[in-house]
């Protein structure tokens, strides 16, 4: 097993007053030849969204897009027709393919939105575009990784799916507690993105927002030094 930390410190940040983010990968303004993806994993970004604002319409084509509200509510409108708000506990994917417009805006005038938005490079081009978005009661199903997104060929029914060979897990787990990732799929690689809490992996030790990718595996344990909250990014490692 090969793994890298990724202190939540180490990551390229820009605060644009109605907009504070951090990019675990280059984007936008932030360019890091070292942190270009992780596999096919894109794109993780965690951004704060000022009430009564957010991101304009703008495009995206041949990518798959997970959003995952922390807290608040982001208010979707797309060139499919698609209107909603998806809210903390719902998950939404949007596959870009041959192309997409979409404005996300904060569904509050006053609170401020959290979410962490995830590109993943397809594993085939100009699909016809598609969204889904579905709520997940991560809150009361504890010490479990809960499946929130699949490939399409394996999905079980109750995660989202993309078109890729990719599995997104999310679970909250009790101090103390010890949890084993068995991969999926074999030579898959996994980048864990802790969303709150302390938690050690083969020693190494990951506080709120810290990061680790991990490689060559069978499985791995997570041990939980608090109350945590983790999402795991399953991905095939062949690059882009």
């Amino acid at each position: 097993m090969t793994t890298k930390l990724f202190e939540s410190s180490s990551r390229g940040k820009a605060d644009f007053g109605w907009l504070k983010a951090n990019f675990s990968f280059s984007f936008g303004n932030y360019f890091n030849p070292d942190r270009i993806q992780f596999g096919m994993l894109r794109v993780l970004n965690d951004d704060t969204i000022a009430g009564g604002t957010g991101f304009g319409t703008h495009p995206h084509a041949n990518m798959e897009i997970i959003t995952i509200p922390l807290e608040g509510g982001l208010q979707h409108k797309d060139s499919m027709g698609n209107e909603g708000v998806i809210r903390f506990g719902e998950v939404q994917v949007m596959s870009a393919g041959t192309g997409v417009e979409h404005s996300e805006m904060n569904a509050s005038q006053t609170e401020q939105a959290k979410t962490l938005q995830l590109w993943v490079f397809p594993d085939r081009e100009n699909v016809e575009p598609r969204y889904d978005q579905k709520s997940f009661d991560i809150e009361n199903q504890i010490n479990t990784f809960v499946n929130i997104v699949s490939p399409k060929e394996n999905n079980d029914g109750n995660a989202l799916w993309v078109y890729q060979k990719t599995f997104f897990s999310l679970g909250i787990f009790e101090s103390n507690s010890t949890t084993t990732y068995k991969v999926k799929i074999p030579k898959n690689g996994v980048y864990l993105f802790l969303i709150d809490g302390e938690i050690a992996i083969d020693n190494v030790i990951l506080k709120a927002r810290d990061a680790m990718g991990i490689t060559d595996f069978e499985e791995f344990k997570i041990q939980c030094k608090t109350k945590s909250k983790i999402l795991l990014v399953e991905v095939p490692m062949n690059h882009h």
